[in-house]
Order: C-alpha cells, then structure tokens, then sequence
C-alpha cells in the first residue's frame, strides 16, 4: 500500500487510472488542479511538470515506436503527478511541524552515494526517470523529500512503512484541507493519496437513456 501511494520513499506514486470528467475545473477554485493549505497548484503548472517528464522521456527514447509503448505505460502520469506534487505539500508541513529540515549538503550526500550505486549520474537519472517519472531537474528536489521522509520517521521513532508515519502524513493532510479538481479525483485525507471521484450522476444518466430507448 505505501509503495504504492509515494515516490518518497524511493517507490512509484502510482495511482488507479480514473475516467476525466467533463467538468472544466472545480467552481471554487477556478484554474486550479488543486488547493493545498494556503496554495493553489494550477492546472497550467501541473501540464508543465508533466511535459518536463514527457520531453524527458522522449529525450532518453528517440525511437517513435519505443516513446509511444513508454507513453501508454504512463498513462496515468498526470494524476500521478498531481498527486505527488501534492503528497510533496503534505510531507513538507509533517516535516515543519515536527521541526524537521534537511539541509543542501545533506543531498548531495545522499545523491553521490546513489550516483556510486547507479554507476554514475547519467545512470541514477535513468533509473529515476524509468522508475519513478521524476525528470532529470527534479532529481534534487525529490531526494530533498526522501530525506525528509526518512528523518521524519527517525523523529518519530518509526520508519516510512509503519502507521506512525503515516498518521503524521494524515494530520498534516487533515491541517492542509486538500481539494482537488474533481477531473483528478478527490484527496482522502486519511489514506494520504488520491482516490478516484465518485460519478453516480454517470449511471443515472445511463439509467434515464435505457428507460427512455426501452
């Protein structure tokens, strides 16, 4: 489950593909993918952090045929990328809540070291782009947030797959009040990850057409 909801932890924020509602955006909060705390995050910068992975993509796979079968194994980048971009909020004030920083040495640090594993740095953004979705240029900013997450759970005398961590990931959610734009879902503030919207609307209308036709 926790592979599953965060690229933090050195796993993929993979999340089930949902249906794109016809709605343009959500009333409240007009050109908004979402609204976490105080902060907007507009759809305009979430199409931007997805085509700085799609241009990383096709950087690395220059044949037609090969970028294409990459493209439709990642069809659900762009809520997963809403939901780490996110996810990376909701860990940011866990963090400042518990005192927790992480200073630009200490990522370099941890960078060489994966560096060392990967056989170099063209390798470890290789491996972070196929993995993991994360572009070359957000490469330091996702291992600032692995750090975070890891000295967190350290604060808190856990790790990052046990409940105590997450129920610190929930709080810090719950204080942030995340609101989605409903074409990517909604926020479930106490599994700390996207889950798909519910459209009942979509078999009422389904119902109403079969008894119209029957």
């Amino acid at each position: 489950m926790h592979r599953r909801r965060t690229a933090l932890v050195l796993s993929a924020a993979l999340v089930a593909a949902a249906p794109l509602l016809a709605a343009c955006g959500n009333d409240a909060h007009p050109g908004a993918a979402a609204v976490v705390g105080d902060q907007r995050i507009t759809v305009s910068q979430l199409e931007s952090r997805v085509q700085e992975v799609r241009d990383a993509q096709r950087a690395a796979v220059p044949d037609d045929a090969q970028y294409a079968r990459v493209v439709a194994t990642t069809g659900s980048l762009t809520r997963d990328t809403l939901h780490g971009m996110v996810l990376d909020r909701v860990l940011q004030r866990a963090a400042q809540d518990a005192g927790v920083t992480v200073t630009r040495n200490e990522i370099q640090q941890m960078r060489a070291g994966l560096e060392q594993q990967a056989g170099g740095a063209a390798g470890l953004e290789t491996a972070w782009l196929q993995q993991y979705s994360i572009p070359p240029q957000r490469l330091d900013d996702n291992l600032r947030l692995q750090l975070q997450a890891q000295k967190l759970a350290a604060h808190l005398g856990t790790d990052t797959n046990q409940p105590a961590f997450w129920k610190a990931l929930s709080t810090a959610s719950g204080e942030l009040h995340v609101d989605l734009n409903p074409r990517y879902g909604d926020w479930d503030a106490q599994k700390v990850s996207r889950v798909d919207a519910k459209t009942p609307w979509v078999r009422e209308v389904t119902a109403a057409g079969t008894q119209q036709t029957a």
